[in-house]
């Protein structure tokens, strides 16, 4: 079993920026990829970002520029840095671990986060 544990999100005026983290627990050999989801109140859960362990990356298009994955290995922590708030990023964010990064696809694993909220006003 993996555990996963998201922190810094909270509430940001649009053009601000904010870090998630996700630290990682338990059986963490099991672990490659990784990637941030969001799920904005009333919509799907959507894959925001995703990095290998190897540090390859992947990001949707409506993020690109903005933000950033990163992963310390010796922490077993991933990163989301988020510039340029815009209120549309507004959503509960979600990590996910297990997953594999296949070309430009992530596909998700079995192991998620509890969420973190990210509101950001206009």
């Amino acid at each position: 079993q993996v555990q996963l544990v998201e922190s810094g999100g909270g509430l940001v005026q649009a053009g601000g920026s904010l870090r998630l983290s996700c630290a990682a627990s338990g059986s963490i050999f099991s672990i490659n990829a990784m990637g941030w989801y969001r799920q904005p109140p009333g919509k799907q859960r959507d894959l925001v970002a995703a990095i290998t362990g190897g540090g390859r990356t992947n990001y949707a298009d409506s993020v690109k520029g903005r933000f950033t994955i990163s992963r310390d290995n010796a922490k077993n922590t991933v990163y989301l840095q988020m510039n340029s708030l815009k209120p549309e990023d507004t959503a509960a964010y979600y990590c996910n671990a297990g997953g594999v990064l296949y070309g430009s696809s992530y596909y998700k694993g079995d192991y998620w986060g509890q969420g973190t909220q990210v509101t950001v006003s206009s």
